[in-house]
């Protein structure tokens, strides 16, 4: 679910539209459950976790701030409760010891690790919809394009050997090419 759906639901909910909440939680309960399971509470704890994430967003609803980040919210609670669960099973340790207290973690957060994920997939799915227009271009473009592209670059007298094309004609038939795949991204709804 992108950030302007769940900013549409949130408000439908609190308008009080079942459909729309009911829509929330199916749509959301996988970020909330990958938040509860990184902290590898037990079974009962993680279901308490769970109910409680859901119930506070109930009790929250109409007054969150900016509904479309819904998903931060959630997540956040999520590792706020799971943490508070985790207090209450292991007394702390109190220290003076200068290495300890100065010591930074390097784990990310669970949060980080989901929000880094939906990133590399939604990078993941631009590179697919890029490559599914490009081959959808005419053949002298991508050939053009493909060469243009290489590693180390050609230079354009290579490239109007390669491709019998005038060393004159090859920068505006690029710039014709990449117009043409970037409308093609456009219409797609992928740039």
């Amino acid at each position: 679910m992108d950030r302007a759906d769940v900013g549409a639901l949130v408000q439908s909910a609190v308008d009080g539209d079942a459909a729309a909440w009911k829509a929330l939680v199916e749509g959301l309960s996988p970020l909330v459950w990958a938040v509860v399971r990184a902290h590898r509470l037990s079974d009962a704890d993680a279901h308490e976790v769970y109910q409680t994430v859901w119930f506070r967003f109930a009790q929250h609803l109409g007054r969150i701030r900016e509904p479309d980040k819904a998903k931060s919210w959630l997540a956040s609670t999520a590792r706020h409760e799971c943490l508070k669960v985790l207090k209450g099973l292991r007394r702390l340790t109190v220290t003076d010891d200068p290495q300890l207290l100065d010591r930074i973690s390097e784990d990310r957060t669970p949060e980080q690790s989901f929000i880094d994920s939906e990133e590399a997939a939604a990078q993941s799915e631009r590179v697919r919809h890029l490559w599914q227009e490009f081959e959808e271009l005419g053949q002298r473009c991508r050939q053009l394009l493909r060469i243009l592209m290489a590693s180390p670059k050609p230079g354009y007298q290579e490239v109007s050997a390669a491709l019998g094309i005038a060393v004159g004609s090859i920068g505006p038939l690029r710039q014709r090419c990449l117009r043409r795949l970037r409308a093609r991204l456009e219409a797609r709804g992928a740039v």
